[in-house]
C-alpha cells in the first residue's frame, strides 16, 4: 500500500509542475479544485456504497480532531508541497519531504519521553548529509534552491509528519476513507473561502482540454495515493511509513527526467543515493528491532 501510494503521489508532482508552468493557474486555485472535488467524489462513493458519513459530526471530540487534521494535516501537507514545487521543482519538493522522518522520530521520542535509538540518530544524520549535497551540490557557497523553496520544503516535512502521526486514532475509530474524504472536502472549502475562489478569473482555464485532463489525473492519482498511504498505517508504524515512502522521489525523478527533461548535478545524485540508503537502512533496522522486541 505505502509503496503503491508513494509512487502515485510521486507521479502527481511532475504533473502539477507541468500545469503550473503551462497555465495561469495558481497554487491556491489548483489546490482548491483538487481537494474539493476529490473529497466530494470520495464521500459520494461512500454514500453510494451505503456508508454512514455523518455520524462523526455527532461527537464533538471527533469532529474537532477531524477539522484539525483537515487544516494542518491534509491542507497543510498539500499546500506546502505544491508551493515547494512552484518555488523549485517536483523532484526537489518531493525529496525535501525526507525531512518528515526526522520530525516523526522527534515527535515519537518526545511523546515517549525518551531519546531515539542510535540507529535512528545515525539514519537522520545520514539523511541530512544527503540533503545537504542535494541542496548545495557539495558547495558551502552554493544553495541550489531559493530560501522560499527551502522554507516550503521544511513546511512539507513538518506537515507530512503531522499528517502521518495525528490521524491514527481518528482512522481507527471512523475508517480511512471517511477521514480522507472529509479532510479533503473541508480543506478545499476552507482554502476556497480564504481565496474567494468564486470570484476567480481562472475558471476559464479549466475549459482547456489538456489542463482539464491533467487536473483530472492529479485528482484521481492523488486521492488513491492518500487512501493507500493512510491505510498502510494500519499495518506498519508511522516511522516505517514515512521511510518506505522513499519510492515517491524515485518516481518523481524518473518522470521528471523522461518527461520534463530535468537533471541533477553529480553531487546532487550522490546526495539522493545517500538519502535513499539511509532511509532504507532505517526501515530494515526498525523492522529487525521490532521483531526482536516481540520475541523478548
Amino acid at each position: 500500500m505505502i509503496i503503491s501510494g508513494a509512487m502515485l503521489w510521486g507521479a502527481t508532482g511532475p504533473m502539477m509542475e507541468w500545469v503550473l508552468a503551462n497555465s495561469d493557474l495558481t497554487v491556491s486555485f489548483m489546490l482548491t479544485i483538487r481537494l474539493f472535488f476529490a473529497g466530494l467524489l470520495l464521500l459520494s462513493f461512500l454514500l453510494i456504497t451505503k456508508n454512514d458519513i455523518m455520524s462523526i459530526w455527532k461527537h464533538p471530540v471527533w469532529w474537532k480532531r477531524l477539522i484539525i487534521f483537515s487544516v494542518i494535516g491534509m491542507l497543510g501537507v498539500q499546500y506546502t508541497f505544491v508551493a515547494a514545487i512552484d518555488a523549485s521543482s517536483a523532484v526537489l519538493a518531493t525529496l525535501l519531504q525526507f525531512l518528515a522522518p526526522i520530525f516523526v522520530v522527534l515527535f515519537v521520542s518526545f511523546a515517549n519521553k525518551m531519546l531515539p535509538p542510535k540507529y535512528q540518530v545515525f539514519g537522520i544524520l545520514g539523511t541530512l548529509v544527503g540533503l545537504f549535497l542535494l541542496l548545495t551540490n557539495a558547495s558551502f557557497d552554493n544553495l541550489l534552491v531559493s530560501k522560499t523553496a527551502l522554507a516550503w520544503g521544511i513546511g512539507v516535512g513538518f506537515t507530512f509528519a503531522f499528517y502521518t502521526l495525528y490521524p491514527v486514532t481518528l482512522m481507527k475509530e471512523w475508517g480511512v476513507l471517511i477521514v480522507v474524504g472529509w479532510g479533503m472536502l473541508i480543506g478545499g472549502l476552507i482554502l476556497g473561502v480564504v481565496i474567494s475562489v468564486w470570484n476567480s478569473h481562472l475558471w476559464n482555464t479549466l475549459l482547456e482540454p489538456t489542463i482539464a485532463f491533467m487536473l483530472i489525473g492529479i485528482i484521481f492519482f492523488g486521492t488513491i495515493a492518500f487512501v493507500l498511504f493512510l491505510s498502510s498505517m494500519k499495518y506498519i508504524t508511522p516511522v516505517e511509513t514515512s521511510i518506505l515512502s522513499s519510492m515517491e522521489p524515485l518516481t518523481a525523478m524518473a518522470i521528471s527526467v523522461i518527461w520534463l527533461g530535468k537533471t541533477l548535478a553529480l553531487w546532487q545524485v550522490v546526495g539522493v543515493i545517500i538519502m535513499l540508503i539511509c532511509v532504507t537502512w532505517l526501515s530494515i533496522e526498525g523492522d529487525r528491532q521490532q521483531k526482536q522486541r516481540k520475541q523478548n
